[in-house]
């Protein structure tokens, strides 16, 4: 049976893979650099292990991550309010952030009741 952290964390994994795109997008378009690819790219890469091995401090401190993004992308916005891979970009992010918090709290439900049913204190 699927639960709502299931759901939650599919949604979590396309929206990352979309934003980690609008970035290469964004840096490919502004031929920026090596660095700056480094920059936009390894905040979002560096979680990716944690939360594949389902550690929801990893998805903690991606949200606090992810508030960088949202204010380069809120001020990308407000230059040019037309501008579709910022568009994306925002949508992405805000996605990304919302389902990643109601993740953590849907599977440390889920973690925490299953440890009360393991030490004989569940329903």
């Amino acid at each position: 049976m699927k639960t709502k952290a299931d759901y939650a964390r599919v949604i979590v994994w396309v929206s990352l893979v979309v934003l980690f795109m609008v970035q290469v997008a964004e840096v490919w378009n502004s031929a920026a650099p090596w660095i700056v690819w480094i920059a936009f790219l390894v905040p979002l890469l560096i979680f990716v292990p944690g939360m594949r091995q389902d550690n929801l401090r990893s998805y903690i401190w991606l949200c606090f991550v992810l508030l960088l993004y949202f204010m380069r992308l809120v001020v990308a916005l407000f230059a040019d309010p037309s501008n579709p891979v910022a568009i994306v970009g925002m949508v992405a992010v805000v996605t990304l952030f919302v389902t990643a918090m109601m993740y953590v709290r849907w599977r440390a439900g889920e973690l925490k009741g299953a440890a009360a049913k393991a030490s004989g204190h569940g329903d």
